[in-house]
């Protein structure tokens, strides 16, 4: 009979056990595995509850696709101005810029009057080894029309660009003929070249422009300071202007090559990221060359810490104006459909301590935006007095007095030229009218301004063409009313950006920067270091020997 009642409690007893199994379980799950229920049952899931709700429920078919691509990039904006999201379709373009190279045709181009203008053909690349030439004007891809209104340079990217050894047929009208060329031009790798001028600018002092750190700049570098080295340079400038910054790495490696043995370069960490420090390791072969970094508002990133490692270890001087004040690290994250967000995982500090960026406020991403328009109203460009530093006070290796709250604040402060400037010069800029005209001008005289081979020449050619009056006659006639008095006051920079457009046009990248440092006031006074022999920074005094002068 005990037999038969343990049977039929049996049923019973068993989902007691379930029962008090689940409790346990859940006890200790809710204790013991860290974040991974409390995010679950945390507010975070709305979102997912959200798009079913919308699926299953709202009153019009949705794309929920589309909604979570626009929804991406707003909710990493309400973290860090530089936390983003990427697009499928925008990852291999973003990733692009920074890599040693890409596959294309070739060719630097304008879109002008609705048609792609060839402004240059790199040298031994497809498209010069098929034919094209600087000038034409590619009127169609593949057998169909490329012309009007719906003619835009992602579009034509999107075209001429393609996987290396795929063929892409061009419709071409050269300067001169009504007949249509047509070329097929095999794809190939096209190198992407950071640094985009290396020459001497007199008997001693070498040169160097770096435009970005991609995956090839410490190659590139090391390729530039062995030609400098085959004339003897015996002083160093490096232009980081406009450097937008890229790769860690490739900062790190060129730093490498100026600084002592153990010194540090740059450290990075955040809530989840330990400190990690990137030290000299004492083989560069330039550790006592004179050196001057040359920045500005638009340095960034990696410019940043090349000219933060240079300062706090006095090995070098920083002319310029304040840099950005990039100091983010992103970590790529790639997700299963291709798209990838770049999230804000650490910052940068200099040697001394300084963090690199510049002060935010999370969601306002507009205010970050208009940060260097802020600058500028201030009078920040045009005065060192105006330089506001929010941070704290930090000190080289040699006790020198460097400031934290974001960016570089260069040892010699050049301001912004504004000698000249008018309303005309303004428009005439900004409408893109002097482009237009550059470009207009080398297209109808390109054969003879091809007979120049160097910078030097061509530049004494244009001075000889009144350029600046060609231009107020083409201006006038397309939309900018000529005013005689502005364009007197403002010869100089106009003369100056018309002729530096056309040398490029014909020439290069190279002898457009060679060009434009002519006059340019941060060289002047590089030049003028090297000669006072005062480009390594020297101990500040004590206060009570400036008291007693």
């Amino acid at each position: 009979m005990n037999q038969n009642k343990t049977k039929r409690m049996m049923p019973l007893i068993m989902a007691i056990c379930v029962i008090v199994g689940i409790m346990i379980g859940t006890f200790y799950a809710n204790h013991f595995s860290g974040n991974r229920l409390s995010i679950i049952n945390s507010n975070s899931n709305k979102l997912n509850n959200l798009l079913h709700i919308i699926t299953d429920q709202y009153v019009d078919t949705v794309n929920i696709n589309n909604l979570v691509e626009k929804a991406m990039p707003q909710i990493l904006a309400e973290l860090d101005p530089h936390s983003v999201y990427i697009s499928e379709k925008d990852v291999q373009t973003a990733n692009d810029g920074l890599k040693g190279s890409f596959s294309g045709i070739g060719i630097e181009f304008t879109i002008r009057k609705d048609t792609i203008r060839v402004q240059n053909v790199i040298n031994n690349g497809p498209s010069e080894r098929a034919g094209l030439m600087a000038g034409d004007k590619i009127i169609s891809i593949d057998n169909k029309p490329f012309v009007g209104k719906t003619v835009t340079n992602e579009e034509a990217i999107r075209k001429l660009k393609g996987p290396k050894d795929t063929k892409v047929k061009l419709g071409v009208i050269r300067f001169g003929e009504k007949k249509t060329r047509h070329f097929t031009i095999t794809r190939g790798e096209i190198p992407q070249k950071s640094i985009s001028a290396t020459y001497m600018i007199d008997n001693n002092t070498g040169y160097i422009k770096i435009k970005n750190f991609g995956e090839n700049t410490y190659p590139e570098m090391l390729v530039s300071l062995a030609r400098l080295s085959q004339n003897g340079f015996k002083n160093l400038i490096i232009d980081l202007r406009g450097n937008v910054g890229g790769y860690l790495a490739s900062a790190v490696q060129i730093t490498n090559e100026f600084l002592h043995k153990n010194q540090l370069i740059v450290y990075t960490q955040g809530r989840k990221s330990p400190r990690q420090e990137f030290r000299c390791d004492g083989r560069g072969s330039y550790q006592d060359i004179p050196l001057v970094i040359l920045i500005d508002e638009g340095s960034a990133s990696a410019s940043e810490i090349v000219a933060g490692a240079i300062q706090d270890n006095d090995r070098g001087t920083i002319i310029g104006r304040r840099s950005f004040g990039k100091g983010l690290v992103q970590k790529p994250i790639a997700f299963h459909d291709g798209s990838m967000i770049r999230l804000t995982i650490s910052r940068y500090y200099t040697p001394s301590g300084r963090c690199i960026q510049k002060p935010y406020t999370m969601g306002d991403e507009k205010s970050y935006e208009e940060d260097l328009i802020s600058r500028y109203e201030h009078g920040e460009y045009f005065s060192q007095d105006s330089i506001k530093h929010t941070g704290p006070e930090y000190h080289t290796n040699l006790g020198r007095t460097v400031y934290g709250g974001g960016g570089i604040t260069p040892d010699i402060f050049i301001p912004e030229d504004t000698l000249g400037f008018t309303s005309y010069y303004k428009e005439a800029s900004i409408t893109g009218l002097i482009l237009q005209f550059a470009y207009t001008y080398t297209d109808n005289n390109r054969k003879k301004l091809s007979e120049f081979k160097s910078m030097t020449e061509l530049s004494d050619y244009l001075d000889s063409q009144n350029m600046v009056d060609k231009f107020a006659t083409y201006a006038d006639k397309n939309g900018l009313k000529r005013r005689n008095l502005m364009i007197k006051k403002s010869h100089k920079l106009l003369e100056r950006y018309i002729n530096s457009r056309i040398i490029y046009n014909i020439l290069d990248e190279e002898a457009w920067t060679e060009y434009l440092n002519i006059n340019d006031p941060s060289i002047h006074y590089a030049i003028k270091i090297f000669k006072d022999n005062s480009a390594f920074p020297k101990k500040p005094e004590p206060a009570e020997n400036k008291k007693k002068r």
